[in-house]
């Protein structure tokens, strides 16, 4: 009965142990692997610099509410469960159980009853190390999936801050079509005077109404940007957009110019891009994939063990004699499975070469991209930078047009025409301001956030 009980209890922890294979050393093994915080690899620090706390508040927010992210997040987790799927193939499979059984013999009317615990254990033997490239492989894409979800993250933070500025700069500017539109309705309001008296012709009284008919439909397209880009972000930071009317933001006037733009930025940068790193780790995996498929061709070695207990209907005549043991091994190697393996082996070399291009692509493209933003920035800074000294030359010239309206040299009319081409320059500077956070943002999305 002693060695039943101890039958028993190895019995019940192997089946446990069945149940839950080796997940818990496995995943203590997964998260071994390095891991960063989402504030550092979208290199936080960098958007505090901006001295904008409205902006750091919505990024928060969408890291911790966005759904892009969130899933990002499963895919990750999703990676790591594969990577234990895969390994726990490198570990032997046990399984026990529990088997009733009547027998009658022929030429007898006595029937017998036993009761079987059968133990089996397989293994496949490692020789050639196929199972370990293929824990390999899935670590590989883990890897990637990790540097994509990075690359994902960047990408959204990049967006927030972006639909960001442009609702700034669009306060802005309808800060000023709406001074513009006053003064339209003035100018048209002072024309159909001057067209009363015979002063202003027709042409020029329907020219001013029409001019102000204008601003008001630009007052509303601007507007109606600005209700579409709170709508844009309040899903970007997984918000209802019936929220929006509380969404603070900065002043564009309180915005600093300040842009620290570097000379040049070393092509090296790109490889530590998230996303070309994902590609990497792709391609490593895919190289690993097609070592698997030709190991697939070299034979495969198993060593099975079986352990039966039968105990009669009378529990006490079970014992360590009643007992049942094999241990055995087979080398299999399939001769025909209808050109499996050679289109899988072909498989994964075509699949290797569509990421080698992609690898390629990514690098030429990386190239560009960050070529690219750092010239709009430049440029865009030196157009600002004129546009700020435009701006001063009309400030002065309006100046100058209300000194003369003061002395009665010209009209109101001519005054409100000045303070229009004023208005009109405000609006070019304003979205010339935004361009350069816009450039600013791009460059640090394309640089992986390494700038």
């Amino acid at each position: 009965m002693k060695k039943l009980s101890a039958l028993v209890m190895l019995t019940t922890f192997t089946f446990c142990f069945m149940l839950n294979p080796a997940f818990a050393i496995l995943e203590a093994k997964t998260k071994k692997m390095p891991t960063t915080t989402i504030l550092d690899y979208i290199n936080f620090d960098w958007w505090k610099k901006l001295d904008d706390p409205c902006l750091e508040k919505y990024i928060v927010t969408a890291i911790n509410n966005n759904n892009d992210i969130k899933t990002a997040a499963l895919k990750i987790e999703q990676a790591k469960l594969n990577v234990l799927s895969t390994r726990a193939g490198q570990l032997p499979a046990i399984t026990a159980g529990a088997s009733p059984l009547l027998l009658k013999m022929p030429e007898s009317s006595k029937t017998t009853g036993s009761f079987a615990f059968p133990i089996m254990a397989s293994y496949e033997l490692d020789l050639f190390g196929k199972n370990w490239d293929k824990t390999k492989s899935s670590k590989k894409l883990l890897e990637g999936a990790i540097y994509q979800t990075q690359s994902s993250d960047i990408a959204v933070i990049s967006m927030v801050a972006t639909v960001y500025y442009n609702i700034v700069a669009l306060d802005k500017v309808i800060e000023i079509q709406e001074k513009l539109t006053q003064d339209r309705e003035e100018i048209y309001k002072l024309m159909k005077l001057s067209n009363d008296e015979g002063i202003a012709s027709t042409s020029d009284l329907i020219a001013a109404e029409k001019s102000f008919v204008l601003a008001q439909n630009d007052l509303l397209d601007y507007k109606k940007s600005r209700e579409n880009a709170l709508n844009a972000l309040a899903v970007l930071i997984g918000d209802s957009p019936n929220n929006t009317k509380e969404y603070q933001r900065s002043s564009l006037d309180e915005l600093n110019i300040d842009f620290n733009i570097p000379d040049e930025i070393s092509s090296d940068i790109i490889v530590n891009r998230p996303d070309y790193k994902a590609l990497e780790k792709q391609l490593e995996a895919a190289g690993i994939d097609i070592r698997v498929a030709k190991k697939e061709f070299l034979p495969t070695i198993n060593i099975l063990g079986l352990l039966t207990f039968i105990a009669s209907s009378s529990m006490g005549s079970m014992g360590w004699n009643n007992s049942l043991s094999l241990l055995g091994a087979s080398a299999d190697l399939p001769i025909f499975t209808g050109f499996v393996r050679i289109a899988n082996l072909k498989l994964n070399k075509n699949k290797y070469e569509q990421l080698l291009q992609s690898y390629q692509k990514t690098n030429l493209t990386a190239i560009q991209e960050v070529n690219d933003s750092l010239y709009n920035l430049k440029s865009d800074n030196k157009k600002l930078l004129n546009n700020i000294k435009a701006y001063d030359i009309q400030q002065k010239e309006y100046d100058y047009a209300k000194s003369k309206y003061n002395t009665g040299v010209i009209s109101k009319l001519d005054l409100l025409q000045q303070r229009e081409s004023l208005l009109y320059m405000k609006k070019i500077l304003a979205q010339s301001k935004i361009d350069c956070y816009i450039d600013k943002i791009s460059l640090y999305k394309t640089t992986g956030a390494k700038i």
